[in-house]
C-alpha cells in the first residue's frame, strides 16, 4: 500500500510535512547569511594582516556580489532542469569550501577569487528554496513562508557579528572561516536524506496534504524550456529587476562596510549613550576595553539586519490577512514595494544625521525595516510570475539585484579613498538609489504569469 494512502494517510486533516520544508528554508538562510556576513565583522583584521586599501576591500567584497549575480540564472535554470534537491545539496557543499578557503587565503588575487567562488555558489540558494516552495507550498502561503525565510536570513546575519567575534576571542579569523563552513556540511547531509523535489515522493506526506498541493503539479516536473524572449522583453520583469538592483545596492552596505563606518564615524562616542555605557560597565567586568568596544560595536551592527526580519514578518503577516480580506494582490504588493522603499530613502539618510550612535543605529535599523517589507511580495511575485519557472525568474531577478550588491560595495569603497572618507555622501548615494526603487513599485504587475502572457503574445 502506498504511503499516500495508507489508513493514517487517507483520513480528511492533511498532514503538515510542508512546513518542515520552510524549516530548511529558514535554516539554509541562517547559514548563508552567516557564512556570508562574516567577512565584514572580520574585515579589520583580515586588512590588517594581507595589507589590503579600502579600494582592495570594497573589490574584494564587490567580487562576491558580481559571482553572486552572474550564477543566478544559471543555477535557477539548473534547479528548474534537475530540481532543488540536487542543485541545493550542490551549492551548499560549494560554497562550504570556499567559506573555509577565505582562511586560506595568502594574497589579495586568492581572497578576491575565493570570495568570487564563494558567491557563485551561494547564488543558487534563494532561486532553488523558491523553487522548492512553488512545489510544496499552496498559493496562499508562499509569501508567509517567504516572509519566515528572509526573517531567518535576516536574524542570522543580525547575529553574525557577535558570533564573529565571540569565535575570534579564542582563534583568529582565518580557523573562523574554517568553522563556519562546518555549519553547511550539516545542513546537507540532513536535507538530503529528508527533502524530496515532489511531494508525493515523500512517505510523510497524506492524500489530503497532496490535494492541497495539486495545483503545484505542473511546478514539479524538470524542464528546461524557460521563455527567454518572454522574459527578457517583458517591461514588469525590467521593473523587478530594477527595484531589485537598488534594494541590494543599499542593503549590502549593512554586511560590508558598517563595521567600518562604525569604526570610523561613531568608535569615539559608542559609550555616550547611556545605555551604551550601561552594558559596557557591565562587560568591562570580565572584557577587556578592547573587546568590550568590539562587541559594543557588534551588536550596533547587527540592528539593521535584526530589524530587517521583523520587516519581513510584517510584510507577510500583513499582506496575507489584507488579500484573505479581498483586497487585490497587485495593489498590496505595489503599496508594500512603494513605502518600503520610500522609508529606507528616508530613514537611512536620518540616521547619518543622528549624534547619539544608538538612536543612529536604531533609525539604520528601521531603513531595514523598510527595505524588507518589500522582501515578501518581490519574491513571491517570482513564483507567481514565474509558475513553473520560478526558479529561473527569481534567479534573473536576484542576479540584477546583486549587480547593486557588487557595485554598492565597491562604489562606497572608491568614494571612501578619492574624497578622504565622505560617509554623507556614501549615504545620499544610497537613499537616492532607494528612491528610484519606489517608483519602480509604481508599475511592476507582480501577478500575470509568463505562461500566459506568451500564449497571449503567440495568440
Amino acid at each position: 500500500m502506498s504511503p499516500h494512502t495508507s489508513a493514517a494517510g487517507s483520513g480528511p486533516t492533511a498532514t503538515r510535512t510542508r512546513y518542515w520544508v520552510v524549516v530548511f528554508a529558514i535554516t539554509l538562510a541562517v547559514v548563508q547569511y552567516i557564512d556570508r556576513v562574516a567577512i565584514s565583522q572580520a574585515k579589520g583584521d583580515v586588512a590588517k594582516d594581507m595589507g589590503f586599501s579600502d579600494v582592495q576591500m570594497g573589490a574584494i567584497f564587490a567580487a562576491f556580489g558580481l559571482a553572486y549575480a552572474l550564477f543566478e540564472i544559471p543555477t535557477g535554470w539548473l534547479g528548474d532542469k534537475i530540481g532543488a534537491r540536487k542543485v541545493l545539496v550542490r551549492v551548499v557543499l560549494w560554497w562550504s569550501f570556499f567559506t573555509a578557503a577565505t582562511g586560506w587565503a595568502w594574497n589579495y588575487a586568492s581572497m578576491w577569487w575565493t570570495r568570487f567562488l564563494f558567491g557563485a555558489g551561494e547564488a543558487g540558494c534563494f532561486p532553488n528554496l523558491t523553487k522548492a516552495f512553488s512545489a510544496w507550498l499552496p498559493r496562499h502561503e508562499r509569501t508567509r513562508a517567504q516572509a519566515l525565510m528572509w526573517m531567518g536570513a535576516r536574524w542570522g546575519g543580525a547575529f553574525t557579528p557577535l558570533l564573529v567575534v565571540a569565535v575570534m576571542a579564542f582563534v583568529n579569523w582565518r580557523v573562523a572561516f574554517q568553522l563556519f563552513a562546518a555549519l553547511g556540511v550539516a545542513w546537507v547531509v540532513i536535507f538530503w536524506w529528508w527533502f524530496r523535489d515532489n511531494p508525493r515522493d515523500h512517505r510523510g506526506v497524506n492524500a489530503a496534504e497532496l490535494e492541497l498541493l495539486k495545483e503545484n503539479e505542473h511546478n514539479v516536473s524538470g524542464h528546461g524550456d524557460v521563455p527567454w524572449l518572454t522574459l527578457v522583453t517583458r517591461p514588469t520583469m525590467w521593473l523587478l529587476w530594477g527595484q531589485y538592483f537598488c534594494l541590494s545596492y543599499g542593503w549590502y552596505f549593512y554586511v560590508t562596510w558598517l563595521p567600518t563606518y562604525l569604526k570610523d564615524v561613531r568608535n569615539t562616542d559608542l559609550k555616550s549613550n547611556a545605555i551604551m555605557n550601561w552594558l559596557a560597565g557591565l562587560l568591562e567586568g570580565s572584557l577587556s576595553p578592547e573587546l568590550t568596544i568590539k562587541v559594543l560595536a557588534a551588536a550596533l551592527a547587527g540592528i539593521p539586519l535584526f530589524f530587517g526580519g521583523f520587516g519581513s514578518l510584517t510584510a507577510g503577516a500583513i499582506t496575507n490577512r489584507l488579500v484573505r480580506g479581498g483586497a487585490r494582490v497587485v495593489v498590496v504588493r505595489r503599496t508594500f514595494g512603494f513605502i518600503g522603499f520610500a522609508g529606507a530613502s528616508t530613514l537611512l539618510m536620518t540616521s547619518f544625521y543622528l549624534k547619539d550612535p544608538l538612536l543612529a543605529m536604531l533609525a539604520m535599523g528601521m531603513a531595514s525595516f523598510f527595505n524588507d517589507l518589500t522582501m515578501p511580495g518581490s519574491w513571491a511575485s517570482c513564483m507567481d510570475i514565474g509558475g513553473k519557472y520560478a526558479g529561473t525568474v527569481s534567479g534573473s531577478m536576484n542576479m540584477m539585484g546583486n549587480f547593486g550588491g557588487m557595485a554598492g560595495p565597491f562604489v562606497v569603497g572608491y568614494v571612501l579613498q578619492v574624497t578622504t572618507k565622505n560617509w554623507e555622501l556614501v549615504f545620499a548615494i544610497s537613499a537616492a538609489i532607494y528612491f528610484l526603487g519606489a517608483f519602480f513599485w509604481l508599475f511592476i504587475d507582480p501577478v500575470t504569469p509568463l505562461e500566459k502572457e506568451g500564449a497571449q503574445t503567440h495568440a
